[in-house]
């Protein structure tokens, strides 16, 4: 068939149309906070400007060797010398790796003492090479000397303990609560305010500073669950934070100013679920059946130029891929013990269900990074990434940021 030259103009305005529809950023202020709704492919388009390039792994869900046989990684840091700090949180542990990956040395056990841990949620390090560990579990955040020996614990005596990162100042940000966030929950807790998502403790554990408003379902446990946030700090202290039943990214200052919220599309909706969870007390025995959230984020961090890269969700899980944990609680003279067991398909590594998204600073959607594996965490040193596969393959993968 043969076209006229105007109806190619057409065909050629159209697809102008559709890209730049595909690659919009459309930015707007609300109640005085700059939010940014981002497109699907971001201002590199198709052609991103970042490829990663994979450097070596760590760990095995069928390893022999008992030293990478790592149980849900968690989180990963690095000394000046480059050493690897993975945290090791099924095993209550911390391997410390060459940066070649040679094993090093263990810190720590399971345990209340000094030194030792219960299914701790997140790891830090100072420049000087003392760790940063929070131990929620056994109500305290514990700095150890490089040698694991301890130098300070910081009770907690009041309020939820989550993971922690530590700013310059010598401040701690923490969010609202540990990976476990259903363990506990009571009917009591119904009516009480909801509490912020981000705080600053000092190194007393006092909270200095309380900022992040949550979004309110009018359900205690959609409450619980879809105000879940995981975040990352950048060299000037400010804190980013992600979603990952909601979308929204934000941007605070130390001081708590909320600087700007971003979102982005997504193939699947974020509204609340006609599931909303239950809680069955049978005896002694609690059951908690979590609600059936869609997920869109799975870990943020910032990189040396101040991009933010964010694990989003290209689809939800299938049914063949899905794991779970059960978590069996026991008080025994007045102490809380838990153990946590991975069920599901364990064994299977590899999906398209994740990628990178890289947003500048100002939370305009950059590009799309796809990966081919199971991601449940983003650590960025220097020109790295290393990404956390902690239910599954349970390793660590190191990439090699590529500017093109």
């Amino acid at each position: 068939m043969k076209r006229t030259k105007r109806g190619m103009e057409i065909i050629l305005l159209i697809l102008i149309f559709a890209f730049s529809t595909a690659n919009a950023q459309k930015v707007e202020t609300v109640d005085g906070v700059r939010v940014v709704h981002n497109g699907d492919q971001g201002k590199w388009g198709k052609d991103s400007k970042i490829s990663l390039e994979l450097v070596k792994t760590l760990g095995n869900i069928n390893a022999e060797d008992e030293n990478i046989a790592f149980y849900m990684p968690t989180d990963i840091v690095f000394d000046a010398q480059g050493n690897w700090y993975i945290l090791d949180t099924g095993n209550h542990r911390i391997q410390k790796f060459s940066p070649d990956g040679k094993y090093l040395d263990t810190i720590g056990s399971r345990g209340q003492g000094p030194g030792e841990m219960s299914y701790p949620v997140s790891l830090d390090i100072y420049p000087e090479g003392n760790l940063l560990v929070s131990d929620p579990n056994n109500q305290r955040v514990q700095i150890l000397l490089p040698d694991g020996k301890e130098y300070k614990t910081i009770r907690m005596t009041q309020g939820t303990i989550g993971a922690a990162r530590i700013l310059t100042t010598g401040q701690l940000v923490m969010n609202a609560s540990g990976g476990f966030v259903m363990i506990g929950m009571g009917e009591e807790d119904k009516d009480k305010e909801l509490p912020k998502l981000i705080k600053i403790i000092d190194m007393e554990g006092n909270t200095q500073k309380e900022f992040g408003t949550q979004r309110d379902y009018k359900n205690m446990m959609l409450n619980r669950m879809g105000n879940q946030v995981l975040f990352a700090v950048d060299k000037d202290n400010n804190i980013f934070l992600v979603f990952p039943f909601q979308n929204r990214i934000e941007k605070y200052s130390q001081e708590g100013k909320l600087l700007w919220r971003s979102d982005r599309e997504l193939n699947y909706s974020m509204a609340p679920p006609k599931n909303k969870g239950k809680r069955e007390v049978r005896g002694g025995n609690v059951r908690i059946e979590a609600p059936q959230m869609n997920r869109c984020a799975n870990g943020i961090a910032v990189d040396d130029q101040g991009r933010i890269w964010v694990i989003t969700l290209i689809r939800q899980v299938k049914e063949d891929e899905k794991v779970g944990q059960n978590i069996s609680v026991q008080m025994t003279n007045g102490h809380r013990s838990m153990n946590v067991k991975v069920t599901g398909n364990t064994e299977l590594e590899e999906t398209d269900m994740y990628k990178l998204q890289i947003y500048d600073s100002e939370g305009v959607l950059l590009g799309n990074i796809p990966l081919k594996h199971f991601v449940d965490g983003i650590t960025i040193n220097k020109d790295r990434v290393y990404l956390v596969d902690k239910l599954r393959g349970t390793k660590c993968y190191e990439y090699k940021i590529v500017e093109k």
